[in-house]
């Protein structure tokens, strides 16, 4: 175990429903590197994204709350799981704390003193690894190594758009290679590893994320990746759930894993994170089981 780090953890609503493999793999990675996740005692929704208006403050203040609430149990740090959640937290921070006046409305808004000081840092779990954690510290955890396996990391948006908040280069991020090559895999890098999976549309326009679902896995199809490695919730299930439809008008597209990195990190250390909770297309399910599983992976829940 690396030398020990406490910070303060706001999993937001998704992790705590649909994306509990995330959050559990998450954590037992962090355990295993010797950091100290302090989920906080009260949250709420960040409020999920806001457009990109500077001028009504008012609708992020669900987002300031979560904010305050880790300044007041002693943090300094706070990280997330889900980057819709991190996109929500980091602008609404950065436009409060540059925005003139803009902490002294919200303070008084909320009648608080001594008031929101602007100060919390918001990572991302792959920004804090990063700052945090070496690879070798990574590498020396492996157990079942990969060997070779062609993982294509996919940031889609939420981590890289505004640049202001962008946790790298949005036009050829890189931040999770050295995590892949400490695990032992074959890092592919696609030409859409950047683009929007549809995001919400996919409640309301299905054949317009279908069709983006199509493009994304293709790019990484024909680099020749076995699997791809998402960072975001929604992303996953854009991915992944939609792999039957997008097959229905592509038969020659072959099922694809889609794996959030954090469990591609827990399998190849070997920890045990499996909830059981989430639903995947059976031929992705069969796809996924041909990669080398981690020695505790009981399987999961798989529909047609």
């Amino acid at each position: 175990m690396s030398e020990g780090f406490r910070v303060a953890y706001f999993p937001g609503c998704t992790l705590k429903t649909d994306a509990r493999d995330f959050e559990s793999s998450a954590l037992a990675v962090a355990r295993a590197l010797g950091i100290e996740v302090a989920e906080l005692s009260r949250w709420n929704c960040c409020g999920t994204v806001y457009s990109l208006d500077a001028v009504n403050l008012m609708p992020r203040l669900a987002s300031v709350h979560n904010l305050i609430r880790a300044e007041e149990e002693g943090f300094s740090e706070i990280m997330t799981l889900c980057s819709m959640c991190y996109n929500t937290l980091k602008q609404t921070n950065n436009l409060f704390t540059s925005k003139n006046n803009g902490l002294a409305a919200i303070n008084d808004f909320l009648c608080l003193k001594p008031g929101y000081s602007g100060r919390v840092k918001i990572y991302h779990f792959l920004e804090f690894l990063r700052e945090k954690i070496r690879p070798e510290q990574v590498k020396n955890l492996v157990v079942s190594p990969l060997d070779g396996v062609a993982v294509a990391p996919y940031y889609g948006c939420l981590l890289l758009r505004p640049k202001e908040i962008a946790i790298d280069d949005p036009e050829k991020p890189e931040i999770l290679t050295p995590i892949l090559s400490a695990l032992g895999a074959k890092v592919i890098d696609f030409p859409l590893n950047n683009e929007c999976c549809g995001a919400y549309q996919t409640a309301m326009h299905q054949e317009a994320v279908v069709r983006r679902t199509y493009r994304i896995i293709n790019s990484a199809q024909s680099e020749g990746a076995d699997m791809i490695a998402v960072s975001c919730p929604l992303c996953h299930y854009n991915l992944s759930a939609l792999q039957g439809l997008v097959r229905s008008t592509h038969p020659g597209l072959k099922a694809m894993p889609i794996l959030y990195f954090t469990e591609v990190m827990a399998r190849a250390m070997g920890l045990d994170y499996r909830t059981g909770v989430r639903v995947i297309p059976q031929d992705v399910a069969a796809a996924e089981a041909r990669l080398r599983p981690s020695p505790n992976d009981p399987g999961r829940e798989a529909v047609k």
